[in-house]
């Protein structure tokens, strides 16, 4: 395929100066938005009159057979075309002739390829919000099964106080929510359209910009040429909000894999989301969520690429900039390969509700409350705070638990102590009387569900 640009050369190019300039291997996934975009094009340039509105009909009608041609499989894309965008206009070309010579009349490959960009991450934007979304609802159905299932809640990986494995799991809600509303910000700022900013100072033709935007689904166009070729912002923006999402993802994760240890024995994955060992026939390993983790590094790595290319560049366009694409598609990727396979697996997996509650019943996790339970008595907290940790040291010694203790030696310590101690330091009275909000009281949970339930439908 000879090059559009070639008229200004006098030597062909180098075939490895070829590949390396090459982005036809990564960026031919845009094929779809680079079609959309120059139809639009197309069409505005006949309204205008700087072409014919038959050429213009006739571009739209050729661009359509091509679009369905690649879906089907019946054209190929040229592994040595230099991009997709060269490519797609070379067919034209080659179908049309002079008309397909006039598709890119008042446009540049560096206002094209900022608004193919766009267009691809605004629909993967969409993708993977719907994934969150699913992983969301399957989270609320969790936690509603178990917003009565007491476990110990942690805080430096120790026991410290009784919570539900439904208030747990709707901590990582509000946190997905939280990469939703990122999503959404990221989707509204990055729906700018900067078709018609040309090279990088716009066009003498008459152009209108308002058309594209408003054909092509933006809000508008963007109102700097120089900025609308060479802004980023939003490719970083959404890596940023690519690495939260699997921060958040890698966080329960990690959890995951501790539950299904046996020394906690929380939850049992389903055989179809765990693996086995080559020489140890006993083991059933949390592969799935040890991949999670591992490839948020992955993404991470993806978004300092994106911030370290841009930090230096003057305006406007620099080649530099090619580098965004494989770096964010790798990213976009990844996350919905995560978000894909995550959530089955919590789907699916056992919670071992008696291994919660046994595991919550040691380590003494009631103590605050029975520190509470001085100070509605009158005891200053930190008086309290300290005769609930002489109780607990006197436990540690004589091998029992604050339940066990007799309420002699509870007197012992401070004589405010009565029988009514020990409902006060019940587990479940524990959690339940934990109502102030979003505590982990069983009303509360419910109520979180039901309202993360009403985000997801308002969303929708």
């Amino acid at each position: 395929m000879g090059k559009l640009w070639a008229g200004r050369f006098l030597k062909e190019e180098d075939p490895r100066v070829n590949d390396f300039n090459s982005s036809v291997s990564f960026d031919q996934r845009m094929f779809r938005e680079d079609i959309a975009g120059s139809i639009a094009h197309a069409s505005m340039l006949g309204a205008q009159g700087v072409i014919s509105p038959d050429e213009a009909q006739a571009i739209t009608s050729e661009l359509e057979r091509i679009r369905a041609e690649l879906e089907q499989g019946r054209l190929s894309i040229d592994p040595t075309a230099e991009d997709i965008h060269m490519f797609i206009e070379a067919e034209l070309t080659a179908r049309l002739g002079d008309a397909g010579k006039r598709l890119h009349t008042a446009r540049s490959r560096n206002d094209q390829v900022a608004l193919d960009f766009r267009l691809y991450l605004r629909g993967e934007i969409q993708a993977i919000a719907a994934q969150v979304r699913e992983l969301l609802s399957t989270l609320c159905a969790l936690a509603e099964e178990h917003a009565s299932t007491v476990m110990p809640g942690y805080t430096h990986l120790q026991r410290a106080q009784p919570i539900t494995f439904g208030h747990h799991l709707m901590a990582y809600a509000q946190m997905l929510l939280r990469d939703l509303g990122r999503l959404e910000d990221c989707r509204k700022r990055m729906n700018f359209s900067p078709l018609g900013c040309g090279a990088l100072a716009g066009t003498t033709y008459p152009i209108d910009r308002f058309q594209t935007a408003d054909q092509l689904g933006f809000a508008g166009p963007m109102l700097n040429s120089l900025d609308g070729v060479s802004d980023r912002d939003f490719c970083i923006e959404l890596g940023s909000a690519l690495s939260l999402i699997m921060l958040h993802l890698s966080r329960l994760s990690e959890e995951i894999i501790l539950w299904c240890s046996w020394e906690f024995k929380f939850v049992e994955l389903d055989d179809a989301y765990a693996t086995g060992s080559s020489i140890m026939p006993q083991k059933k390993n949390p592969d799935v969520a040890e991949l999670i983790r591992g490839k948020t590094g992955r993404v991470y790595g993806d978004l300092i690429t994106l911030l370290t290319m841009m930090k230096g560049l003057p305006l406007a366009y620099n080649k530099d900039m090619q580098e965004d694409k494989e770096a964010i598609f790798d990213a976009v990727d990844t996350v919905k390969l995560c978000l894909l396979t995550v959530t089955p697996m919590l789907g699916t997996m056992t919670v071992l509700k008696e291994n919660m509650r046994a595991a919550a019943a040691k380590g003494f996790i009631n103590a605050t409350d029975c520190a509470d339970y001085l100070v509605k008595r009158g005891l200053p907290f930190r008086d309290a705070y300290k005769a609930v940790g002489t109780l607990v040291a006197l436990c540690i010694r004589e091998g029992q638990t604050l339940e066990s203790l007799p309420l002699e030696q509870y007197r012992e310590i401070c004589p405010l102590f009565g029988e009514d101690v020990y409902q006060a330091i019940d587990l479940e009275n524990c959690v339940n009387g934990r109502k102030a909000a979003g505590g982990p009281a069983r009303e509360n949970v419910l109520a979180q569900i039901a309202w993360v339930k009403e985000q997801l439908k308002y969303g929708e």
